[in-house]
């Protein structure tokens, strides 16, 4: 086995820790395969599109999901600088609806975090220039694209206030996720379930 797993708390959530492979030259590593994958969620990946971006410091996209059904998959990746992950469950019948976990995504420890459909998801970037990389299960599908307030307080996400070099991070959101919905609004209940 070339990577180690572990699932979130959430359910439908795991973190992939590839082994990677060094010398003079570089570094080498096996950021997906499909049989290690397989072996952990007990599923294929079913890969439909495949999504590159580069961020500056503090920017945070999301928290974005696609309505289930369909839903989407993603398997995420940071390829330069680094990332803190959030993973929220958004299954009204799931025992953890409403909660989150988070993974930092970097290129030091190259994790890989893949959430089941149904999940939201959100990246705050930690340094200029960070790139994510993510597999996904559908394409882009406009009329099926929801959003959340990464800032709902019935969320309580825990984001980080500083960067990678430990200076203060200033929130940098698209106008689309500063005008998201709150989780009340969007689900029609106070906030998850205690």
């Amino acid at each position: 086995m070339n990577m180690q797993t572990r699932e979130l708390a959430i359910a439908g959530a795991w973190e992939f820790t590839p082994k990677q492979f060094g010398d003079a030259r570089g570094r080498f590593l096996e950021w997906f395969k499909a049989s290690e994958f397989e072996d952990a969620v007990g599923t294929p990946l079913t890969l439909l599109q495949a999504n590159c971006s580069v961020s500056a410091a503090g920017v945070l996209r999301g928290i974005h999901y696609t309505e289930d059904p369909p839903g989407q998959a993603k398997y995420v990746t940071c390829v330069r600088g680094a990332f803190l992950d959030v993973v929220v469950d958004l299954r009204p019948s799931s025992p953890t609806f409403g909660r989150w976990d988070s993974v930092l995504l970097d290129d030091v420890d190259r994790r890989a975090v893949y959430l089941s459909a149904g999940l939201g998801h959100a990246i705050l970037s930690l340094e200029d220039d960070s790139t994510v990389m993510y597999l996904c299960s559908l394409e882009y599908s406009p009329e099926l694209d929801r959003d959340l307030d990464a800032f709902d307080p019935t969320l309580a996400i825990e984001w980080p206030t500083t960067s990678r070099d430990g200076s203060a991070l200033s929130y940098v959101r698209s106008s689309k996720d500063s005008a998201a919905p709150a989780f009340a609004d969007a689900f029609g209940t106070d906030g998850p379930p205690q």
